[in-house]
């Protein structure tokens, strides 16, 4: 069953454009990894947010994305930049058929 996460970023003002820099950095490297399905960037400039839509094949394929170096580098990054804590939704896919 696919996981699906739908992440909210709000970064200080000053540091939007820095915070949108950074997560573009890696999704192309994102989208490559095993279990990664969809990985796209949205954004929100009048409300100030960044909206990240993850689709993976499961938890354990999102868990190893966490543990990849090049993405706890950006966390990392980005972490001083934000107005409020990174809000992150799980949904589990449910097998209707």
């Amino acid at each position: 069953m696919a996981l699906h996460a739908f992440a909210t970023i709000t970064p200080k003002p000053i540091h939007f454009q820095d915070a949108k820099a950074a997560i573009i950095s890696i999704v192309d490297r994102t989208r490559e990894e095993a279990g990664c399905l969809t990985f796209d960037l949205l954004e929100n400039q009048d409300q100030g947010t960044l909206h990240l839509y993850e689709n993976w094949t499961g938890r354990p394929a999102l868990d190893a994305h966490y543990a990849e170096e090049y993405t706890k580098a950006v966390f990392a990054q980005y972490e001083g930049w934000l107005a409020e804590p990174v809000a992150i939704t799980f949904m589990q896919a449910v097998d209707i058929g």
